[in-house]
């Protein structure tokens, strides 16, 4: 037994050497050169007589730095917030627990957001965007321009009480006029508002689901049926009653009529 161990074993280092010569032979000899490496060189040169590559630059940055800012102007300066917590309040009125799923609400909330602001958004685009990328007017110029129509949407949106909470709690001077209101005071009055909007909006359209809860647990109960939960019997009823009034039609025409921007 050793003795074919030892054979076979004998065997294969022969046929791994036979291998290696072979490779030996036909693979060409490696340079004695060593291999290169690459450097990098970097420059600071005097931009004076070639302005525009400054301006592609900081383009650029700014892209950027609004692509990073993106989710958070999406969701705070426009009418998302109240759309989609008007939607999810909508779904839990409802009882189908985890339908429409967390991606529709999100995307037709988006899509929305979109019809509502796109007269804003052209605003911005046609006084601001377009005369800076066309060099007409300067960087801050053309952001103090763009603020104008966006705080304009949410002045509209917001009350005065949310609004004076913040300019007392920043301790800052009343402003007179609309254009006297900062960024920093506008953003977080326009959110309270736009909650206290949506929770409005949300019980109206509580009430009617709320009520026929209540009159099938009292039919259930009057029936003894006190084990059959009074959701499972409801819920075929609260979903009848969406669709014979056309719910999504009085809800989203609702919801972007209260914007008054149609």
């Amino acid at each position: 037994m050793y003795r074919r161990f030892k054979s076979v074993k004998a065997k294969y280092v022969i046929s791994l050497l036979v291998v290696l010569g072979f490779l030996f032979v036909a693979c060409p000899p490696l340079s004695s050169e060593p291999f290169p490496i690459p450097t990098v060189n970097l420059t600071v040169s005097n931009a004076a007589n070639q302005p525009d590559q400054v301006t592609v630059i900081l383009q650029l940055l700014l892209i950027l730095t609004v692509l990073s800012l993106a989710p958070a102007i999406l969701v705070m300066l426009t009418s998302f917030t109240r759309i989609v917590v008007v939607f999810s309040l909508l779904r839990h009125a409802l009882g189908t627990q985890s339908l429409p799923p967390n991606q529709i609400i999100l995307g037709l909330s988006l899509f929305l957001t979109f019809f509502i602001m796109a007269p804003v958004w052209e605003k911005v685009n046609t006084q601001a965007i377009q005369p800076y990328l066309n060099k007409q007017i300067s960087a801050d110029k053309a952001f103090e321009t763009a603020a104008g129509p966006i705080k304009n949407f949410m002045l509209k949106q917001t009350r005065e009480k949310d609004l004076a909470l913040f300019v007392k709690i920043a301790r800052a001077k009343k402003p007179e006029t609309p254009a006297d209101i900062t960024m920093t005071v506008l953003t977080p009055a326009f959110v309270i508002s736009e909650l206290r909007t949506a929770f409005q909006i949300g019980f109206l359209i509580y009430m009617p689901f709320l009520v026929l809860d209540m009159v099938i647990a009292s039919v259930l109960l009057s029936m003894g049926m006190l084990m059959l939960p009074p959701v499972m019997v409801s819920l075929p009823f609260k979903l009848l009653l969406f669709v014979l009034v056309d719910g999504w039609y009085l809800i989203v025409g609702s919801l972007v009529q209260s914007f008054g921007t149609v």
